[in-house]
């Protein structure tokens, strides 16, 4: 039985960390590919390392610390409370889109932003000032949540580098899409993706603030999938009735437009 949590809690860390770590990986993607099509790949090229080496740098700095140094039940309280913002913040997004109130993310639309912008941009022989620190910002932003994600993650369930597997992984996935789709990134699932992942990250949030507070879940690990179902489920019912609201405004409306004057 306890092998049976063990795995069961490992499989949601893979899964919560892969999709994670790979919807923040197309958005970078998508901008690094912006500007090497309009500065030059060697200016992105340049930001993505630059990026790259300082996010390594805050996790040899700050990953031992946080691991070694940090009561458990204080890193668990902590780290469930941010996982808690992150979660709520990504879940209410994809609610709004799946229920029409927000447009859906799309790379398509933000390549072409982005491309205008940079095309706009003054440029450089060589090496390129914007391009590098458009591809650097990117990159940087994108990957500082996917290592957020890694630590908080793998160090409360005492699995980083299980989680740090997961994030490879992902990162590995999406270049290789990345490389063979090239701009047609908006095919990726990227709202469903967002919905799974607000689910997954409010459940642990929720499983480590209690235990951080004294909580002891029923079935210890198998508690977090649990929270999922739940979670997905008043999601569902909060889409149902958003897009019910939005139909009914919508026919009231058209009803009112009808209604002859005098």
């Amino acid at each position: 039985m306890t092998g049976t949590v063990t795995g069961s809690g490992s499989l949601v860390l893979v899964v919560a960390v892969f999709l994670a770590s790979a919807v923040e990986m197309v958005e970078a993607l998508t901008i690094v590919l912006a500007v090497g099509v309009t500065k030059g790949w060697r200016s992105a090229i340049e930001g993505v390392v630059a990026a790259l080496f300082v996010l390594a740098a805050l996790v040899v700095v700050f990953g031992p610390a946080l691991v070694h140094f940090v009561p458990l039940s204080t890193l668990r309280l902590a780290v469930g409370g941010l996982l808690l913002i992150f979660g709520l913040q990504w879940l209410r997004k994809a609610v709004l889109r799946a229920s029409g109130l927000r447009a859906k993310h799309n790379e398509d639309a933000i390549f072409a932003e982005q491309v205008a912008e940079l095309t706009a941009a003054p440029s450089s022989n060589g090496r390129d000032a914007t391009g590098f620190a458009v591809a650097f910002k990117g990159v940087f932003l994108e990957g500082l949540e996917v290592v957020v994600v890694v630590l908080t993650l793998g160090t409360t369930s005492h699995k980083l580098g299980l989680a740090a597997t997961a994030a490879g992984a992902a990162v590995v996935v999406v270049l290789i899409a990345g490389l063979l789709v090239a701009r047609q990134l908006s095919s990726v699932p990227e709202n469903a993706m967002k919905m799974g992942v607000g689910l997954m990250l409010v459940s642990f949030g929720t499983f480590w603030t209690g235990e951080g507070v004294g909580v002891h879940w029923p079935g210890s690990d198998l508690a977090i999938p649990v929270l999922a179902v739940v979670y997905g489920a008043v999601a569902f019912g909060l889409v149902v009735l958003l897009d019910r609201a939005a139909a009914q405004r919508a026919q009231g409306t058209v009803a009112a437009g009808r209604v002859p004057n005098g």
